[in-house]
C-alpha cells in the first residue's frame, strides 16, 4: 500500500472520530407534561360525561353533569321554611307599627295634659299615668324589635344555606379548566362519583418539557433562555431534531437517575434542567430525548 493511501485512510478515519464526537449527545432525559387531575367536587351519579380519551379540550369546555335531584329538593325545603319565617317576620313588622301608632296617640294625649298642668286643669296624677303608658309601650316595641332581630338572623342563616346548595349546584356542572388532551378517562356516565374521586387526566401537549440532566463541568455551556438542540429516534433509525429553550436550570445537585446517562458516566452528581419544545404531533410523555449544547 503506497505511502499516499495510508495517510487518506488515516485523514479519512480521523474525521470520521471527529465526527461521531460532534454527534454525541450532551446530555439526555424524557419528555414530560403538566398533568391534571380533574376530580369531582360534588357526590351524584354521572348524567352526562361526553369525552374520550385523546380528545383534545378547549378552557372553559362543559364536560360532565351530575345529577343534583336531591340537593334541588333540600333548596325547595330551605325555601319553604325562609317562606313561613318570613311572614312570621313581617306579622313583627306589622306589630311593631301598631305600637309605635299607639305611642303617637298617648303622646299627643300626653302634650294635651302638660298643658292642663300647666294652667292646673289636669292633676300631676294623670300626667304620671300618661307617662307609665309611654314607658309600656317603649318595652313592648323593643321587646318586638328583639324577636324581629332574632328572625332577620335566622333568616339570613337560610340565604347561607341556600348559597352553600346552589355552589353545590354550580359544582355539579364540570367546567374544563385548561387546554389540552385528555390522557386518562377514570369515570364513565351512570357510574356514582363522590367528592375528591377523579374523573378525567388532562395535559397541555403542545408544549413539551424535556428534563435532562447535565454534569457540573457542562453548567457553564448552558443558561436559561439559551436555544439549544434537541433529538428524538424515528422509526427509521435516526434522528428527528427539534429546536428547544432552556427554561430551568436547577440550583443543587442530585445522584445520577438510574435511567438516565451523562457524558460522562463516571459522575455522580448531576442537575436537572428542562428545555421546553414544540410539540409537532411526534412528541410522547416519557419519550426520551438527546440534547446537543452546540
Amino acid at each position: 500500500m503506497s505511502k499516499s493511501i495510508l495517510t487518506s485512510i488515516i485523514g479519512i478515519l480521523f474525521l470520521s472520530s471527529c465526527g461521531n464526537e460532534n454527534d454525541k449527545a450532551d446530555a439526555y432525559g424524557n419528555f414530560e407534561a403538566t398533568e391534571i387531575i380533574i376530580s369531582s367536587e360534588t357526590a351524584g351519579k354521572i348524567i352526562k360525561f361526553p369525552i374520550n380519551e385523546g380528545q383534545k379540550l378547549t378552557d372553559n369546555q362543559f364536560i360532565c353533569l351530575i345529577d343534583t335531584s336531591d340537593i334541588f329538593l333540600k333548596k325547595e325545603v330551605l325555601t319553604a321554611q325562609k317562606n313561613a319565617l318570613a311572614s312570621k317576620y313581617s306579622d313583627i313588622l306589622a306589630q311593631v307599627k301598631v305600637f309605635e301608632e299607639q305611642k303617637k296617640v298617648i303622646e299627643i294625649e300626653m302634650n294635651r295634659i302638660n298643658n292642663l298642668l300647666k294652667d292646673s286643669a289636669a292633676t300631676q296624677k294623670q300626667a304620671d299615668d300618661i307617662k307609665g303608658k309611654i314607658n309600656v309601650l317603649d318595652r313592648q316595641i323593643e321587646q318586638v324589635k328583639t324577636q324581629n332581630k332574632s328572625l332577620f338572623n335566622q333568616l339570613k342563616v337560610f340565604d347561607i344555606q341556600k348559597e352553600i346548595i346552589n355552589n353545590q349546584i354550580r359544582k355539579s356542572e364540570i367546567v374544563n379548566p385548561v387546554k389540552g388532551t385528555v390522557l386518562t378517562k377514570y369515570a364513565e356516565e351512570n357510574e356514582i362519583t363522590l367528592p375528591g374521586k377523579p374523573l378525567y387526566k388532562i395535559a397541555d401537549l403542545s408544549e413539551m418539557k424535556l428534563r435532562a440532566y447535565v454534569s457540573g463541568k457542562q453548567l457553564s455551556s448552558i443558561k436559561i433562555g439559551q436555544k439549544i438542540k434537541v433529538f428524538i429516534d424515528t422509526n427509521e433509525n435516526q434522528m428527528k431534531e427539534y429546536e428547544g429553550i432552556v427554561s430551568q436550570i436547577s440550583n443543587e445537585a442530585e445522584f445520577t437517575p438510574k435511567i438516565i446517562q451523562t457524558k460522562d458516566e463516571r459522575v455522580n452528581l448531576v442537575y436537572s434542567i428542562i428545555i421546553k419544545v414544540k410539540n409537532d404531533g411526534d412528541l410522547k410523555i416519557g419519550m426520551p430525548g438527546e440534547v446537543r449544547f452546540k
